[in-house]
């Protein structure tokens, strides 16, 4: 059975910083395209950032480039995601994805597996 569970999220004051993980379990990860996505309430969920199988390839949404990091560690099956220089925008629901994939993917539709979410909260 395949898992992935998120961990990290919390309340943050503007300009500070949070690393979420995801820790996948029951997958050969090193197999898997993964990403982050987020849905802030009210809105439509929406691609953060990307990473290819090996961790070479990495891709992310305007609004986060600069400020967010992708990586993994395929030896530790974990998916990890560093925001520094937070802002009240990015307030959302954080979630990990687990493609079958040689390629990254955007497109949330082609993400087989989700993770339950953690929240991250930016106040002003």
């Amino acid at each position: 059975q395949v898992q992935l569970v998120e961990s990290g999220g919390g309340l943050v004051q503007a300009g500070g910083s949070l690393r979420l993980s995801c820790a996948a379990s029951g997958v050969m990860f090193s197999l898997y395209a993964t990403a982050w996505f987020r849905q802030a309430p009210g809105k439509e969920r929406e691609f953060v950032a990307g990473v290819n199988r090996d961790g070479r390839s990495t891709t992310y949404t305007d609004s986060v480039k600069g400020r967010f990091t992708i990586s993994r560690d395929n030896a530790k099956t974990t998916l990890f995601l560093q925001m520094n220089s937070l802002k009240p925008e990015d307030t959302a629901v954080y979630y990990c994805a687990a493609a079958i994939s040689l390629r990254l993917q955007v497109d949330e539709k082609a993400y087989n597996y989700w993770g339950q979410g953690t929240q991250v909260t930016v106040s002003s």
